[in-house]
C-alpha cells in the first residue's frame, strides 16, 4: 500500500487528512513537533525538532507528501520567523521526501499567491509554490483555498473567531472572479487534497470551485 507523509497534521486541515486517510486504512506518517495525544492507531509519527532536521534529517520511504504547514504573523513574532515555517520547514521536508522517493505532492498554499506579489504573506506563498514545482516531483498539486473554517488546529485570534462566524455572509458578496476567494471547511479541502494522491503527472492548481465538485 502506498506511504504518505502529512507535515502539519495537527492543523486544521492536516487533522483531516489524517483522519480521513487512516479511516481508510491508508498508511500514514505523521511529521509533528510534539506526540499527537489523539493519533488514530494505524499512524505513526515521526516526532522532529524543525531547526535540526534542516540539517540532518531525513524521511522515511514514501509515495506522496501532503504538506500542511503554516502558521501566522501573530504566532510567528516576525516576518523572518514566519519565513523559517512557511517557507523553509515546507520546502525542506518536499526536499526530503523527494529523497526518499515520493513521486506526488500535495499543498496547502492560499488564493492570491504570487511571488511578485508585494504583499508578505502572499509572496511567500507563492515562492513556496514556485520553489516546490522547481523540485521535479512527477505531480505536483497546489491547492489555493480562501478563509478556512472548521472545528481543531491552533488557537485562532478573536478576529479569526468573528471573522468565520461572518464568513458564509461575506461569502456571498464574493462573485465572479472573486469567488475563488469564498471560505471552504477544512474537511471538504482536506476530501479534495486526499483525491490527487490518484492525479495525474504535472502541476495543478485547485481553487474553490474545484473543491465543491463531487
Amino acid at each position: 500500500m502506498p506511504t504518505s507523509i502529512i507535515a502539519g497534521p495537527t492543523g486544521l486541515v492536516g487533522k483531516n487528512i489524517l483522519n480521513q486517510l487512516c479511516a481508510n486504512n491508508h498508511s500514514v506518517i505523521a511529521i509533528t513537533r510534539k506526540p499527537i495525544s489523539d493519533l488514530p492507531s494505524n499512524a505513526t509519527e515521526l516526532v522532529i525538532d524543525f531547526e535540526s532536521f534542516l540539517t540532518d534529517g531525513s524521511v522515511p520511504a514514501c509515495d506522496h507528501v501532503f504538506l500542511c504547514l503554516g502558521t501566522t504573523m501573530k504566532i510567528a513574532g516576525n516576518k523572518n520567523n514566519f519565513r523559517r515555517v512557511d517557507f523553509d520547514y515546507s520546502l525542506d521536508i518536499a526536499k526530503k521526501a523527494l529523497d526518499s522517493g515520493a513521486k506526488k505532492l500535495s499543498l496547502i498554499s492560499s488564493g492570491g499567491a504570487d511571488s511578485s506579489s508585494k504583499n508578505f504573506y502572499l509572496k511567500t506563498k507563492g515562492e513556496l509554490e514556485d520553489s516546490i514545482v522547481d523540485l521535479g516531483f512527477e505531480s505536483v498539486n497546489i491547492f489555493r483555498p480562501g478563509f478556512l473554517t472548521g472545528k481543531g488546529g491552533r488557537e485562532r485570534a478573536a478576529s479569526e473567531k468573528i471573522f468565520m462566524k461572518l464568513a458564509k455572509v461575506l461569502d456571498l458578496i464574493l462573485i465572479g472572479s472573486a469567488r475563488k476567494y469564498r471560505s471552504i471547511s477544512a474537511e471538504v479541502l482536506a476530501k479534495k487534497m486526499i483525491s490527487t494522491l490518484e492525479s495525474q503527472p504535472g502541476v495543478n492548481y485547485f481553487y474553490y470551485e474545484d473543491f465543491i465538485k463531487p
